[in-house]
């Protein structure tokens, strides 16, 4: 059996209650440590909720419901306003204009391209009106947007160059009187008839029914099929062994039949006779001069009675290509 002196025994037991002071200190430390820590954190927390909270407290919301509500009310009344307005002054437009233009001696075309223009001009006047009025209900500064435009006058005008163009050059067409509302024209390669004259576009109705828009600065070369009298060309196809003087029967027969009586023809029909053209296709052509804008209808229905009346006689209307001579 091993016995230990008193001092060993001493020696011992103040070792293991130093080791357990240190312990139990290290134990409040980390304790403390964690305290600090929550409460740095609940502090961290306590900051952000109580900026955010005076952030939010610092606006008059109530004020700023009222007047979001006020200036709500103020452009929906606005609205209702220019859309009533609208129809009144259109309605007064077609009222006292239109009775003017027509007491003025001009053409019922003329007459529709002046009233499109003149109510075009009215809508751009009325638009730019409404965003005056929702720019001041909304607070936008009128006064320094004007003083700023001479800032932004340069880039605005650059960009402006074209609509600028296309207003100078329908005054022109306008004043020119170059075509009107419901002429056949060609413009650009495009064949229609004029739906529109605007500020900024003409609309051209095609004979397939598209609506071309056409920039006003784009119109270069009108030709305008409604001025004067517009000939129907027809040609007929034929066999170049075909018995010519059947043919010329045939088509006086139809010309003395149908062409007295049509009003849509201003001169009697001139048969021009067989022809070769370039690409050596043999026809036999006839030439009716027609009132401007039936040139088409009558055309149809012309090549319609000859095809017609050649067949019931037994004539080929088929035509093979021949070499085409110039001599």
């Amino acid at each position: 059996m091993i016995t230990l002196s008193h001092e060993k025994y001493h020696k011992i037991i103040t070792g293991n209650c130093t080791t357990l002071n240190h312990f139990l200190h290290m134990v409040h430390l980390f304790y403390y440590e964690q305290r600090v820590t929550n409460m740095h954190n609940v502090l961290w927390i306590d900051s952000i909720t109580n900026f955010f909270t005076n952030y939010w407290n610092s606006f008059d919301w109530e004020s700023i419901l009222s007047n979001v509500f006020t200036k709500l009310l103020s452009l929906i009344l606005l609205f209702l306003v220019f859309y009533f307005g609208k129809k009144f002054l259109h309605f007064l437009f077609k009222k006292t204009i239109l009775s003017s233009v027509k007491v003025v001696r001009q053409s019922e075309n003329r007459q529709k391209t002046i009233v499109k223009l003149l109510e075009n001009m009215l809508d751009y006047f009325l638009y730019f009106i409404l965003i005056y009025w929702i720019l001041s209900i909304i607070g936008v500064p009128i006064s320094s947007l004007l003083a700023g435009a001479g800032i932004a006058g340069v880039a605005l005008g650059l960009g402006a160059q074209g609509f600028l163009s296309d207003v100078i050059n329908g005054l022109f067409i306008l004043l020119e009187r170059q075509f009107e509302v419901g002429d056949a024209v060609l413009i650009n390669n495009i064949s229609g008839t004029i739906a529109s004259v605007g500020v900024r576009t003409t609309q051209v109705r095609g004979y397939d029914g598209t609506l071309h828009y056409i920039p006003n600065r784009n119109i270069t070369v009108v030709s305008n099929q409604s001025r004067g009298n517009m000939r129907a060309l027809i040609e007929l196809p034929l066999n170049s062994n075909v018995d010519l003087k059947s043919v010329y029967s045939v088509i006086e027969e139809i010309n003395n039949q149908y062409t007295r009586t049509d009003e849509a023809l201003t001169a009697p029909p001139k048969i021009v006779g067989p022809q070769t053209k370039p690409n050596g296709q043999f026809v036999f052509t006839i030439a009716l001069m027609t009132k401007n804008g039936l040139q088409h209808a009558t055309y149809q229905r012309y090549l319609t009675l000859y095809q017609e009346a050649l067949l019931k006689q037994g004539i080929d209307l088929s035509s093979p290509v021949i070499p085409y001579s110039t001599n």
